[in-house]
């Protein structure tokens, strides 16, 4: 058993629960279910496994609710998983765990995983760069960092590492709901646009440097750039890029309605809110942050 407790936020995760928890209880010596008071069978279901703690706690965003789980589970540890509960690992990536952890300095806080993309039962392959993300570190280490969108989990003390092997994001739901989950992330992806471009925060001074993965480093630095580019031109030139330039078309129907829908759609909307609010605001911060406040409840 590794020496590991898994964080899983939930809310009303019904449908992935169960293969979530099959795939993770078993390996690690504790696992902790966040939930955000679901309605559905979550918390049954979850409360069957004998290592699985259950915690609940009002969501306010992603990052807000994994640190809380850090503060107020009670975590016996030396590692913590960070893992959503449409997501597991895979058997090799399990196997490089117990085979490559008791090896590792003690200066190596943290650990990054290979990513798969699964979509609708299918495996993408292509259009995107390999994706890299630091899920495994040692407990008081790390926290997740304090964004709406986009949150990566940076290392407080130590270094990384990277595994070879994968975990995978595989969500069962259809399609409906996930159009219409992603119109509630447009606004949060708006807003964290409109931050890079007018510093409403004081989140975008600090990315260059924040202390998390090289990877995810270049990839915001990459959306600092998008944020300067024309609206909707740049949306439309991003779809191109992933399904034309790195061959997304191969990866045949489902392929496309991936990029269409989550590189051109999800983003045209994104632009249309940026355009949205400076159509209201023009560019003053503070009345953007106003607005926001007023009409999405949103507080920065």
């Amino acid at each position: 058993m590794l020496d590991i407790s898994a964080i899983i936020l939930t809310f009303n995760e019904e449908i992935h629960i169960k293969r979530c928890l099959d795939n993770i209880s078993p390996d690690v010596k504790e696992v902790f279910v966040i939930d955000s008071y679901s309605t559905d069978k979550t918390l049954e279901i979850a409360k069957e496994y004998a290592n699985v703690t259950i915690l609940q706690n009002k969501f306010v965003n992603y990052a807000t609710q994994f640190n809380w789980a850090l503060k107020n589970a009670p975590i016996t540890s030396k590692w913590v998983l960070r893992l959503d509960a449409d997501e597991y690992l895979t058997r090799e990536l399990k196997n490089e765990l117990e085979y490559r952890i008791p090896l590792l300095d003690n200066n190596i806080t943290g650990i990054i995983f290979n990513f798969k993309r699964v979509w609708m039962g299918q495996t993408l392959r292509y259009g995107m760069t390999k994706l890299k993300l630091l899920r495994l570190f040692q407990y008081g280490k790390a926290e997740s960092e304090a964004r709406l969108m986009d949150e990566h989990i940076r290392l407080l003390e130590g270094e990384a590492i990277e595994f070879e092997h994968e975990f995978a994001d595989d969500n069962l739901n259809h399609l409906s709901w996930w159009t219409n989950k992603h119109v509630g992330y447009a606004i949060r992806e708006a807003i964290d646009l409109l931050d890079m471009e007018y510093n409403l925060t004081g989140a975008a001074n600090a990315d260059s440097k924040i202390n998390i993965n090289k990877q995810a480093k270049s990839k915001r630095m990459l959306k600092h750039r998008y944020a300067k580019q024309p609206l909707f031109l740049r949306a439309f030139a991003y779809f191109c890029y992933r399904y034309f330039f790195r061959f997304g078309f191969l990866d045949g129907k489902k392929g496309f309605l991936w990029h269409f829908l989550q590189g051109w759609w999800y983003r045209t909307l994104v632009d249309a809110k940026v355009f949205e609010i400076k159509n209201a605001c023009g560019k003053n911060p503070e009345k953007i942050k106003q607005h926001l406040k007023d009409v999405y409840h949103i507080e920065l």
